[in-house]
């Protein structure tokens, strides 16, 4: 029961700070009409995190990440990638959506841009190694998957719980003022988070 509880109790403070994954997920939720528009973008970050956190705590990442230049490479294709992703949300238009749906994001664009702020986000992937990897090895066998699941399943409720959050809001917001504010500080939230990954970029070029 032990690895359950701390693998439920490990994810959830991973995952609940504010993070470009998570307000991509709430955004989808919020600006569809339908809650089954947005689950290309909550199955693509869910299956993501799932690999993310099957490669940490088989120990595969660690050795990829012992690349110094893949490093370097992944920190760089965040900081153009969440740059981009902050001005497309910035210039996304929610009242729009609210009567047109086909203006939303398409299945497509979901699936790449989930799996892109997924994939493309060095801290996010650092920390689950980091944290999620390293506290594997305090368990072997079942334990370890016991671990591993719960981990995982946190992950998939949590996106789950956002886009049902979102699309809360979504409805009460009929005109989309709401969402419109919310889409402009979400991209600066997202703008912020690729100065700072820049940052750590350029810190990582200097050494």
């Amino acid at each position: 029961m032990q690895p359950l509880i701390h693998g439920i109790l490990l994810a959830f403070g991973l995952i609940l700070p504010l993070g470009v994954q998570n307000v991509f997920i709430f955004n989808q939720g919020a600006t569809h009409r339908k809650f089954t528009k947005s689950l290309p973008a909550i199955v693509t970050a869910g299956v993501c995190d799932t690999i993310l956190i099957y490669l940490a705590v088989a120990g595969v990442s660690v050795i990829v990440f012992s690349f110094e230049w893949l490093k370097i490479s992944l920190f760089l294709a965040g900081f153009f990638f969440l740059a981009y992703m902050g001005w497309v949300i910035w210039k996304d238009n929610p009242s729009v959506n609210a009567h047109r749906e086909e203006k939303g994001f398409s299945a497509r664009r979901q699936i790449a841009f989930a799996a892109s702020v997924s994939l493309l986000n060095p801290h996010a992937i650092l920390d689950t190694i980091g944290v999620i990897g390293t506290s594997s090895l305090a368990y072997t066998g079942y334990e370890k998957w016991m671990f591993t699941l719960a981990c995982i399943v946190v992950s998939w409720i949590w996106f789950l719980s956002l886009a049902i959050v979102g699309r809360k809001i979504g409805q009460i917001d009929g005109n989309g003022k709401f969402l419109n504010s919310l889409n402009k500080i979400s991209a600066i939230i997202i703008w912020i988070m690729a100065l700072y990954i820049g940052y750590q970029f350029y810190l990582l070029i200097g050494e």
